[in-house]
């Protein structure tokens, strides 16, 4: 039988805790993956009005510069990326609605891709599709009125619609399916605003045109407090609101798109205020400073958590 020697029993003893730990962190390793998780709502309180943005989906999209960027070349597209840490080959799409509390009446700004989305982002943030007294429709396409109904039964029983008339005069004209199965059946619960109208008192609807030919963006004001809600204006902070420019493959009409973000943007960014953009990263909350021939999207960094 070997003998154990004053050494040997004090490498052993040394050895035991780092036994012990490797042991610890193997048992550790064991716990299962709980996959990436996200929130889906942030609220913050605009004078008197409780406003919260909601994540109603999210999704990759390849070939990013198939979306933006399509008038300038592959080089310079790849130079602007990888200056901001971003992929050529991919993008993240995120879908925010908004709700609007005023204390009298809750109001959803569009509606997401599909009413699963959009209820789930209420249900994940205290609400319910009845609790909704009314539904904005910033511009018409699918992202936005996706959540509107399932086709056959709508999703806010309980809501009236308000939209641009100039938008939705250009969609009852074109036969497009999504117009026809979603919003038409609403149609005769809908007030029609042009630019400078207010939903309600404190929320006023700013012409945004070139997205689509009625797209309008909703400035919010409570006690002095003021918040932009730009909708589609700019798709994303880099490829499109630094680079007003640049064409969106999905601006019906590009030039006066890239004015209305020179016009919009500029106001935002003169008048200091804060933002809500419905494709900026969630939570799609921030502020708009103007930086060279562009501007720069700064994220909040906790100025609403009081």
């Amino acid at each position: 039988m070997a003998r154990l020697n004053r050494r040997s029993l004090l490498s052993i003893s040394l050895a035991a805790p780092l036994i012990g730990t490797a042991a610890a962190r193997s048992v550790q390793a064991e716990a299962p993956a709980m996959g990436a998780s996200f929130a889906r709502h942030r609220r913050f309180t605009l004078g008197l009005f409780e406003v919260t943005t909601l994540l109603a989906g999210t999704t990759p999209r390849e070939n990013p510069q198939g979306i933006f960027g399509t008038n300038v070349s592959p080089e310079e597209f790849a130079e602007v990326s990888a200056a901001n840490f971003l992929s050529t080959e991919v993008s993240q799409f995120f879908f925010t609605p908004v709700v609007v509390n005023t204390g009298a009446e809750v109001i959803l700004f569009d509606t997401g891709l599909n009413p699963d989305g959009i209820t789930g982002a209420l249900s994940a943030a205290g609400y319910s599709p009845d609790q909704v007294d009314i539904v904005v429709i910033t511009h018409m396409h699918g992202d936005h009125i996706g959540g509107l109904s399932d086709g056959t039964t709508p999703t806010f029983p309980n809501a009236r619609y308000v939209t641009g008339r100039a938008e939705f005069d250009h969609w009852d004209m074109s036969g497009n399916e999504g117009f026809e199965s979603k919003v038409r059946p609403l149609s005769e619960s809908m007030t029609f605003l042009d630019p400078d109208q207010d939903v309600v008192t404190g929320i006023t609807s700013v012409a945004a045109y070139g997205h689509t030919p009625g797209h309008m963006g909703y400035h919010i004001e409570s006690e002095g407090a003021r918040l932009m809600l730009f909708a589609d204006l700019a798709n994303h902070p880099v490829w499109s609101l630094a680079h007003p420019d640049w064409e969106v493959r999905f601006d019906m009409d590009q030039e006066m798109a890239a004015q209305s973000r020179r016009d919009v943007l500029g106001m935002i960014a003169a008048d200091r205020i804060p933002a809500v953009g419905y494709h900026m990263p969630f939570p799609a909350l921030g502020f708009v400073e103007a930086n060279g021939d562009g501007f720069r999207w700064v994220p909040e960094q906790g100025q609403f958590m009081g």
